[in-house]
């Protein structure tokens, strides 16, 4: 199932600056944010369970998508809609034996022969990066940069979400480049103001997107 959001917020409890997280992601959907992964991995499964179903409550009211990072069972159990896979959990094509068709599955990649494998495992979109310096990927090595789009682009088809560093002033370069969309965490958790960061996003993101020619594999 192709992704029907273009702007993937990631969530991390530990950089909303004291504030609630369920808070953080009603003003982020306020703004116009509708797809969301809840990846609190540090949480035991009945913190993770709890949280999951109130942002379940929350994303559903708003009209968006809710990913749950490499937990099939939390998603099942509050009906989230898909999964993300990191390079640690189960891989992608037995998630999708397990959650059928119906379900966005989404893999995190961090080279071209990690994103060829997502898309031969049945994964519906990757998420690429980092593109940009950030100390939240700084384990994944240095930045791949822009032209790490264009090669994993050429050679793909599903769609690809840049990670890493993502700011609403260089965003342009990596929908010119061929990226789907785009997926941060700090630009909006940390936030002062959780809203109208999120439509600033969403603002560049579409008029971006209008301007660009549609990139049609050879």
């Amino acid at each position: 199932m192709k992704p029907d959001f273009d702007i993937y917020l990631i969530t991390d409890r530990t950089k909303t600056d004291g504030r609630d997280l369920k808070d953080i992601i009603a003003e982020a959907l306020r703004g116009g944010i509708r797809g969301v992964q809840l990846r609190e991995k540090d949480l035991p499964t009945r913190g993770l369970l709890s949280l999951a179903a109130k942002l379940r409550e929350i994303t559903r009211k708003a009209g968006a998508r809710l990913l749950i990072n490499g937990r099939i069972d939390i998603c099942l159990a509050v009906e989230a809609d898909g999964v993300h896979i990191g390079k640690d959990s189960i891989p992608a094509d037995i998630a999708r034996g397990i959650l059928g068709s119906n379900k966005i599955i989404g893999v995190s990649a961090h080279s071209l022969s990690e994103a060829l494998m997502a898309q031969s495992q049945g994964a519906d979109f990757i998420t690429l990066g980092p593109i940009y310096h950030t100390e939240s990927k700084a384990q994944y090595g240095a930045p791949l940069g822009i032209d790490m789009i264009n090669s994993v682009r050429e050679s793909i088809e599903i769609p690809i979400f840049a990670i890493g560093g993502i700011r609403t002033d260089n965003i342009r370069p990596l929908t010119e480049a061929g990226a789907y969309g785009i997926a941060m965490i700090s630009a909006i958790i940390s936030a002062g103001d959780i809203k109208d960061a999120a439509m600033e996003f969403v603002s560049k993101m579409k008029s971006f997107k209008e301007g660009r020619c549609p990139r049609v594999n050879p």
